[in-house]
């Protein structure tokens, strides 16, 4: 067991690679003949349901794809052992190929738009992609067997031909080969194993139909319809397919491999037992059925050679309207201007309603403890949770009453060299503290720190100085100021920091979500790295490669009607330096 889930690893972290940087788009969500072969029980799912402009996306990142030498690959795995070797080749040869777009193609033979898939068979993991020349990524293979000494064994099944490379260590009575297979324009990449059954490599290799298909299942288009995602990649987690594997014995396919496997490792005893019990089962599925899935899909893609853009959606899927109401309830105000990937250098925001803290989370504790769990392992969490009232939180969050938000918001800088000595030569920032009254709260502050004791802020929005109150060195050329700009408490630097805080004057708390975080990397960096340059220090090979990183990111995590929301935005443009 131990061996399979290692093996599966590897296909799965090549997998996840395709997942975030290929998504890609027929015109339906089941229209792709593979799915016909994917069993709707599958536990886990990514698919790329239109094909994905493959040559434009790695043109639009090539200049921004940071690389490592072989020495620091040797940091992260045995490359002693021809196996370490063979996989570090593989990466080798993409990481020489990832400057020039259109010779990584070529050299693995893959075309300008692809459509991967990767799933689970129960346990067994399997990616898929369409090849345009299949001898190019044979030679790809053939060349890290040289550089590693890891050699294949070929093998046939039903008419098609494949590669399989033992993983197994030598002397093991187990048996775990990584397949690769060619069908039909298709490349295969699984693993075939002592324990698995042959119709499971038959339905890897398309040879097989499951008696119910993804396809037929209508799962790609409700998730696509309840979520409001693009039809270009869907991927999902399906956990009431894990909860009925590890609460019965046969009730899927994942069910029964980890039953066989269990038992070969436990000597016929099975360690799931204790969660193989009537009680277990109707609750974890119950629980199950209330937060069925974790979903992803794009909200927003283009590419194209000179910028690429795309946003994506992660949903953990809840029907537990008690739990989901109180999370929202805690949602805060988070300026407007955080959501524009490119009006920042770094962006952080905390939107909380802190009047709402306490109760919400009182109702989601409430809702917790009942029904009473009967489960051993669910009642004892429970039980657990029942000593850990968050009550008491009250008392802490009076302190801060009617706060809706916090942010910090970096918008430029600029350093210099004095006496061959780094100097900060100005600084663009604003940081805003959203309340129903920011003088009331103020105020209630001040007594807890002397050193604002004697500080008075105007509340027509007039600012006040911070220098001589943070003794500040005139030659460092910043002038924090304080003030009250409509329900924001603001301390601004720079130019573009007041208009910024005066912009936000305007702007009325709504509560619109509860963190998000942006970052633009080549403008955090560069400065700096300019900076270091002048200096004549050595700079480390993996800061340098961040100058000039013409690439945006941004993350958030809210709540809606559906579940718990995670986003993520990125902008890459092609690197202007040549």
């Amino acid at each position: 067991m131990k061996k399979i889930v290692i093996a599966a690893a590897i296909i799965a972290a090549g997998a996840g690679a395709y997942w975030y940087t290929q998504h890609g788009t027929s015109s339906s969500a089941s229209a792709n003949p593979l799915l016909d072969y994917i069993p709707a029980d599958t536990p886990v799912f990514s698919g790329q349901l239109k094909p994905f402009p493959l040559k434009n996306y790695l043109q639009s990142i090539s200049g921004n794809y940071q690389q490592y030498s072989t020495d620091s690959l040797a940091e992260l795995g045995e490359l002693d052992s021809p196996m370490a070797k063979f996989f570090v080749s593989i990466y080798t040869q993409y990481m020489d190929g990832i400057k020039n777009p259109t010779q990584l193609l070529k050299t693995f033979g893959l075309p300008n738009e692809v459509e991967p898939f990767f799933y689970t068979l129960g346990v067994i993991p399997v990616l898929k992609t369409n090849v345009d020349q299949i001898d190019a990524f044979w030679a790809v293979l053939d060349k890290a067997e040289k550089d590693s000494g890891f050699t294949h064994e070929k093998r046939t099944l039903a008419g098609v031909d494949y590669r399989a490379y033992s993983l197994a260590e030598e002397g093991s009575t187990e048996k775990v080969d990584l397949l690769f297979a060619h069908k039909d324009g298709i490349l295969t990449v699984t693993l075939s194993g002592t324990t698995i059954e042959p119709e499971i490599l038959e339905m890897a290799f398309g040879l097989k139909k499951p008696t119910q298909s993804l396809a037929a299942s209508g799962m790609l288009k409700d998730i696509i319809k309840t979520h409001g995602f693009m039809e270009d990649s869907i991927s999902f987690i399906n956990h009431v397919e894990i909860v009925k594997a590890i609460t019965s014995p046969d009730g899927n396919m994942l069910g029964k491999q980890l039953t066989q496997f269990m038992a070969e490792e436990s000597q016929g005893e099975d360690p799931l037992a204790e969660i193989r019990t009537p009680e277990c089962k109707t609750e974890l599925t119950a629980i199950a059925a209330n937060w069925p899935r974790t979903v992803a899909g794009l909200t927003a893609f283009s590419s194209t050679e000179k910028e690429s853009h795309m946003a994506a959606s992660f949903v953990v899927e809840s029907k537990n309207q008690a739990i989901l109401t109180a999370l929202q309830k805690m949602r805060g105000y988070i300026p407007t201007h955080l959501a524009d990937i490119n009006s920042t250098i770094f962006s952080m925001g905390l939107g909380i309603d802190v009047n709402e803290v306490a109760p919400s989370l009182t109702a989601i504790w409430d809702d917790l403890q009942k029904p009473q769990l009967t489960c051993a392992p669910l009642a004892e969490l429970q039980a657990e949770l029942s000593q850990q009232s968050p009550a008491m939180l009250g008392m802490f969050t009076g302190m801060a009453n009617g706060v809706k938000g916090l942010s910090l918001s970096l918008l430029d800088y600029k350093m210099s060299t004095q006496d061959q000595e780094p100097k900060l030569e100005s600084l663009d920032a604003l940081v805003s503290l959203t309340a129903d009254n920011p003088s009331m709260l103020f105020n209630m502050v001040k007594p807890f720190a002397p050193m604002l004791a004697e500080l008075q802020v105007a509340d027509n929005g007039e600012p006040t100085d911070l220098s001589p109150l943070l003794m500040l060195p005139p030659e460092m050329n910043i002038k924090p100021m304080l003030a009250i700009k409509g329900q924001h408490l603001v301390v601004y630097s720079g130019d573009k920091g007041l208009a910024l805080a005066n912009k936000l004057a305007g702007e009325k708390p709504s509560a619109n979500g509860l963190y998000s975080m942006s970052a633009d990397y080549g403008k955090m960096f560069t400065p700096v790295l300019t900076l270091l340059e002048l200096t004549g220090e050595p700079i480390p090979e993996e800061l340098q490669m961040l100058k000039d990183y013409n690439m945006r990111v941004q993350m958030s995590f809210d709540v809606n009607k559906q579940g718990i929301v995670f986003g993520s935005v990125m902008n890459s443009k092609a690197s202007e330096k040549k």
